[in-house]
């Protein structure tokens, strides 16, 4: 049929009155493998399982196409099993409405509507089904018909990557691999009496991005995550706890717009130092690592108090006699997290004998996986790759700058994290000036939230952004599950086609 030809095409659930004429395309669809179509009390019974699974496809009123489904516990079937297993000996008693995948039992196109991409829509369908059901995926077993030419001279898994790497046209298998199908395993004796595959078939698979796995706990993994990033001010503070209150008064703000982080910048306590100008650079600095374990505790007092993820930014804290650059994430169900500054700067290990940190992870929370690093981290794109392999979602980096020039750095290498690793990344910094606070003169900042640059996100990569050097908070919602489907259907996939062959990243 032509286009020019197609007055109507409806999509419909199959009904049994449709039966002789589904009879009639199954055997024109099928003509290299004799009576090979379903027996009306087959269709009854699929009808009456599952009504949902059972659609077809018509033309000007007239059957085109068909897809017929079950739904499986696959975990009680093996990789080797049979398209008989599948079914229950044909009589779709493995179907449960509590399974936990869409499996297809059939699905074709009759000839006279071929090139008219009407599959696509049958798989397009299912996967809408397997969503809106919450099913973790489709999987059925695809015939191999071209394999027969080339039986007696490769196998059937070489066959696969020939055609793969298109150096053997297969129209069935190129289909299924272009709709988002991935083959995973080679069945033998699938399918009997299919002498064109040698009865073998190629479990094709299909992974529902938007899967939650069933809970039986009360709380719910957030799938839209609102951040509060805190641009501070550095001004004077007589003592901790004049601070201390200017930092809870952010946190009130941030947590009034129902945000579940509050990322502070690096060093924000550095106000605290002024008191200890007289000292030496090195003598301040360790003064002010003094107060590192009082912020902490009532840091974690607030994010249980304001209901909201505490990600502290960084303060300096003595171990073992030596001096660190430190953050904590102070979740709100009262659990505390330690990260650390991998890389000072060299004016951090000049000025103040700072040591580089020696652990890196992403952080379980309730919104996802999360990773931190600390200003200078983030211009070594190493770093966040090892996060993006432990699922991280979203990467903060809170940062202290004191010129344009150093903020640009951290700006567009964070960005860079972004496009590369396939995550969000907000960036915090503090703007103003301490004149009585040595090596901590003058600050620059604008803090932003960075995304991938695909066609789900805003073309420039820029969730949000504050005003340059100005005191104020910035509230941005990221939506975890817009990277599930960057991940799978990107324009681009960073992540998925690195050359793992070639090259690898992993900690010591």
């Amino acid at each position: 049929m032509k286009t020019k030809d197609i007055e109507n095409i409806e999509l419909k659930f199959l009904d049994l009155k449709d039966y002789q004429e589904l009879k009639s395309a199954m055997i024109s669809a099928y003509t290299n493998m004799p009576n090979s179509y379903w027996g009306e009390h087959h269709i009854e019974s699929l009808i009456k399982k599952f009504p949902e699974g059972q659609v077809v496809i018509k033309i000007n009123g007239q059957l085109a196409g068909c897809a017929l489904s079950i739904i499986v516990d696959y975990g009680s079937f093996d990789d080797e099993h049979t398209y008989k297993d599948i079914t229950g000996n044909y009589s779709f008693s493995t179907h449960t409405d509590e399974g936990d995948v869409l499996y297809g039992i059939d699905v074709f196109i009759k000839p006279d509507f071929r090139g008219l991409r009407l599959g696509r829509r049958l798989y397009d369908y299912r996967k809408e089904l397997a969503e809106k059901l919450n099913l973790r995926g489709i999987a059925f077993g695809g015939r191999m018909p071209n394999y027969h030419q080339y039986a007696d001279a490769i196998s059937p898994k070489e066959y696969i990557e020939k055609v793969k790497r298109k150096e053997i046209n297969d129209s069935v298998l190129n289909f299924q691999i272009s709709n988002d199908f991935h083959p995973t395993k080679v069945m033998k004796g699938y399918l009997e009496g299919d002498k064109a595959s040698g009865e073998y078939a190629m479990l094709m698979e299909w992974d529902n991005i938007y899967y939650k796995k069933p809970t039986k706990k009360a709380t719910i993994k957030k799938r839209v995550v609102r951040l509060g990033l805190i641009q501070w001010q550095m001004r004077p503070y007589k003592d901790l706890e004049e601070l201390l209150n200017q930092a809870e008064y952010f946190i009130d703000a941030v947590a009034g717009y129902r945000s579940d982080f509050a990322l502070f910048p690096e060093f924000f306590n550095a106000p605290l130092m002024a008191k200890d100008n007289h000292l030496s650079t090195p003598e301040a600095i360790r003064e002010l690592a003094k107060h590192t374990e009082a912020i902490v505790s009532k840091f974690s007092e607030f994010s249980i108090t304001y209901n909201i993820n505490i990600i502290s930014g960084s303060m300096p804290e003595m171990r073992d006699g030596r001096l660190y650059n430190v953050g904590y994430l102070c979740r709100r169900d009262g659990t505390v997290e330690r990260y650390e500054k991998l890389h000072v700067t060299p004016d951090e290990a000049r000025v103040w004998g700072m040591q580089g940190g020696s652990q890196i992870r992403a952080f379980d929370t309730d919104c996802g996986k999360i990773g931190i690093l600390i200003c200078y981290d983030s211009e070594f794109p190493e770093l966040s790759r090892l996060l993006a392999d432990e699922g991280m979602d979203i990467l903060f980096v809170p940062f202290l700058t004191d010129t344009q020039n150093g903020y640009s750095r951290v700006r567009h290498c964070s960005q860079a994290r972004a496009i590369e690793n396939e995550c969000y990344v907000a960036i915090a910094g503090s703007v103003g000036n301490l004149p009585n606070v040595e090596n901590m003169d003058i600050q620059f900042a604008q803090s932003m939230v960075f995304t991938p640059c695909d066609f789900s996100f805003p073309t420039n990569g820029i969730k949000a952004e504050a005003t340059p050097n100005t005191e104020m908070i910035l509230i941005a919602d990221v939506d975890i599950d817009l990277l599930r489907e960057l991940h799978q259907f990107g324009a681009v996939k960073n992540l998925r086609d690195r050359r793992k062959d070639l090259f690898e990243i992993k900690k010591k």
